[in-house]
């Protein structure tokens, strides 16, 4: 892939601290506005016109930008093996790294990532905007001018937050806790499930137990196997059999994160349990995730959820969604075992659900 690289003279060589790489995917935060008023892709070789704080930083940048910028609505699995594959590839060059993403699938990215580059130790933070760059009431700079102090910033020696994380609106989240709540407001992205990492106000008010701990001498693994064969099947009063079994007969479907009402629970008619036996029987591996924002699988609580645990579902405790569906598409392209497939969907790998009540 032929990718645009830009590197920024942002200070005097002399006074230069730290260096990010910046990845620019797409998204609102990277447009602006041509002279007819449409919104193009920005060039970032005139970032320091529209962002003239960016020299105070002392910060070396490099940014490297996808040769035709995406929607975030269009992004697949090719993307998620680029940028992996960027950061790894540029790993021991730089302090830190800042995706600029559009929101709308930024949550499944920053699951992905976390799961792609095994052993981690560096800073990887995603963010982006409700408004372009160039608008007047553009929340893009401060989102940038975070994310970078976050991508830069060290305790010791060591970065502060060695992690895939989400900086948006004054908050930083962990990544594969994270998800789209908001459409029309700045505070896009929240985590129900687990406190935020930092708040950004007059000074970034860092929360260290919950940040993942530095790890010294941790060597970058790079994963670019992942299997889409996967599905997400939300419930809903009212669904049928045809709907459940269509579903569970897709040719070469391996996966489906289940979203069950409330602490897990679903309807408990025969046809629908028969549905879901099936399905299991014949190598399905089905994930039970709630549907509510902060909600957590308690298999086993009720009547309706202690059959799903009977057939053989899994429950996925307190995981979104998004780091749900992700982690199914990366452990069933990187295990052959189906047990251990099993075995790691209930299992924390990089914080992104709670050991705490899983069944």
């Amino acid at each position: 892939m032929n990718y645009k690289i830009v590197r920024l003279n942002t200070a005097a060589k002399s006074d230069i601290t730290s260096s990010v790489l910046i990845i620019y995917t797409g998204g609102t935060l990277g447009m602006a506005y041509d002279e007819s008023g449409a919104l193009v892709p920005f060039n970032f070789g005139q970032i320091l016109e529209k962002v003239p704080t960016l020299t105070q930083m002392n910060i070396a940048i490099t940014v490297i930008s996808f040769p035709e910028p995406i929607d975030s609505s269009n992004v697949n699995m090719q993307h998620w093996v680029d940028m992996a594959y960027i950061i790894y590839e540029n790993y021991d060059s730089y302090d830190g790294f800042v995706i600029l993403h559009g929101t709308d699938t930024m949550a499944y990215s920053a699951s992905m990532m976390s799961y792609m580059l095994e052993g981690l130790s560096k800073p990887v933070v995603f963010t982006g905007a409700q408004l372009p760059i160039s608008a007047m009431r553009s929340d893009a700079r401060e989102n940038l001018m975070t994310a970078l102090e976050i991508a830069t910033a060290k305790a010791n020696g060591n970065p502060v937050v060695p992690e895939v994380c989400i900086f948006f609106n004054h908050m930083l989240l962990r990544g594969n806790r994270s998800k789209k709540v908001q459409s029309v407001h700045f505070d896009a992205f929240e985590s129900e499930n687990y406190p935020a990492l930092a708040e950004a106000g007059i000074i970034i008010d860092y929360n260290y137990p919950a940040i993942r701990p530095f790890e010294e001498g941790k060597k970058l693994k790079f994963h670019n196997k992942l299997d889409n064969h996967v599905m997400i099947l939300k419930l809903f009063p009212g669904i049928t059999s045809q709907v459940m079994d269509s579903c569970f007969n897709i040719p070469g479907l391996k996966g489906v994160v289940l979203e069950t009402f409330g602490s897990g629970n679903s309807p408990s008619e025969p046809w629908f349990l028969k549905s879901l036996e099936k399905a299991v029987d014949k190598g399905i591996i089905i994930l039970n995730v709630s549907q509510c924002n902060g909600g957590r699988v308690i298999q086993g609580r009720y009547q309706t959820s202690r059959d799903l645990l009977r057939i053989g579902v899994l429950s996925g405790g307190d995981i979104t969604t998004e780091a749900a569906i992700t982690k199914m598409m990366f452990l069933l392209a990187n295990e052959k075992k189906e047990h251990e497939i099993r075995r790691k969907l209930i299992t924390p790998l990089v914080g992104e659900m709670s050991l705490i009540g899983l069944s």
